[in-house]
């Protein structure tokens, strides 16, 4: 339903950014004030698992797709149990949704959850916007409807990666995860690798994968020292996604450099940055970060591009690992600013990295060639910058599980780069 069309009264909203850009449309969600870091996504589909990413805690998420809502919000698809998003902004929000799982219509959802949201806004104009300037700190508002003075509180307002917003959408005290209702292999009960899975603002469907590839878990906060992780005894450690600047959590690192070498290590996004911290990397912003469905990814170990789900503004730099070893890097010596080269060379290169010894460049984003995944090779360790877990999006990546499992299981042919199922690719 177009607002523009609609015969009932529309509240007026305002989306403002801070470099001045001022776009006015109609209330969509709950009544109120949204400040947070404007970001798009590109996803055509998925967004109830998108609004319900606690990923995207201190943003205000525009959908390039024009409509959002077509379907709905049914009881399954959530992320979490209430959205931590600051606000979303849509062209269209459905009001009549048609789907057989539908429970109610989203903004009736939004409403319920306290969530701002501004629709009639031209989507594709704020998304060039963002892809120029990057991505800007700005508000919604159904209450401070005259822009200067709402241009003056965004511009007042804090940015994202002074915040920890970890802290906010984490667990607060340790849980066990009960087995998945869906129908995966069963592992029998003596064949189950303990998990102790850091929710840093965990996705629901990566434990979902994890309990799949045979895993029990326990849950544990952002905050749990390294020592109350081991009296735990872990058959391996997994550090799950989450928002903001990982930087703003040093406890969650320190935990990382502390469990890394001791016990086999997995992490997703912002437990990919954190696995590189405690590598002493460092972390890069990207101008408007990666977040959609379609991110299509190179993994070097098979020369094989992935479709694949995003969600991130911050990234490793590869060349902060360490200096390049030559005889594993294609004789290459120097590192390369461009990830890319590495897949138009098939080659995965290799660094040596201080305090964890050898560390492989596992994947490269192809849109901008920023480093994808990393795979340390003197500990039983990788990391993932994407979501292999697709919720939503494609199941390119979902090896990615196996793949931990069979690092717990100590299964030689996960560090194998020389067949055809190489390295981390467990299809």
């Amino acid at each position: 339903m177009n607002p523009l069309a609609c015969s009932e009264p529309m509240e007026p909203a305002l989306l403002v950014l801070e470099n001045g850009q001022v776009f006015e449309g109609f209330s969509a969600g709950a009544p109120g004030t949204g400040f947070g870091e404007v970001v798009f996504n590109t996803s055509m589909i998925g967004y109830q698992e998108i609004i319900t990413d606690p990923s995207y805690a201190g943003q205000l998420v525009c959908f390039t797709y024009p409509q959002i809502g077509n379907y709905g919000i049914n009881a399954l698809d959530g992320q979490a149990a209430h959205p931590a998003l600051a606000g979303i902004i849509v062209n269209d929000l459905v009001r009549q949704p048609s789907h057989w799982l539908s429970a109610m219509t989203l903004p009736d959802y939004l409403m319920q959850e306290g969530i701002v949201a501004i629709e009639g806004i031209d989507t594709r104009a704020l998304t060039l916007a963002l892809r120029e300037t990057g991505a800007q700190r700005g508000a919604v508002s159904t209450q401070i409807l005259d822009a200067a003075e709402l241009l003056d509180l965004v511009r007042q307002s804090a940015p994202i990666g002074e915040k920890n917003l970890v802290g906010e959408v984490s667990c607060s005290a340790p849980y066990e995860v009960e087995a998945s209702p869906l129908p995966w292999p069963k592992t029998a009960p003596h064949d189950l690798k303990r998990v102790v899975a850091y929710d840093c603002g965990e996705k629901r469907t990566i434990l979902t994968r994890l309990i799949g590839a045979g895993c029990a878990l326990t849950v544990v906060p952002w905050d749990t020292p390294a020592s109350q992780a081991l009296a735990l005894e872990p058959d391996g450690v997994f550090f799950s996604n989450g928002p903001g600047d990982p930087q703003s959590v040093p406890q969650v690192v320190e935990a990382a450099a502390e469990l890394m070498g001791r016990v086999p290590a997995f992490g997703i996004c912002l437990g990919n940055q954190v696995m590189s911290l405690a590598a002493g990397a460092s972390i890069e912003k990207l101008l408007y970060g990666h977040h959609g469905g379609n991110e299509p990814v190179m993994n070097l170990l098979t020369g094989r591009c992935e479709v694949t789900s995003q969600n991130h503004n911050y990234g490793p730099v590869f060349s902060s690992f360490g200096p390049l070893i030559p005889e594993l890097s294609g004789g290459i010596q120097e590192h390369q600013e461009d990830l890319r080269f590495w897949a138009r060379c098939h080659v995965a290169p290799v660094a040596l990295n201080p305090r964890f010894g050898r560390v492989r460049l596992t994947h490269v984003n192809l849109n901008d060639g920023t480093c994808e995944g990393i795979q340390f090779l003197d500990i039983p360790a990788f990391s993932m910058q994407y979501h292999p877990e697709a919720a939503p999006g494609p199941h390119d990546a979902a090896y990615a599980f196996k793949a931990f499992r069979a690092l717990m299981d100590h299964d030689p042919r996960y560090l194998d780069a020389h067949q055809e199922k190489a390295g981390m690719l467990y299809a």
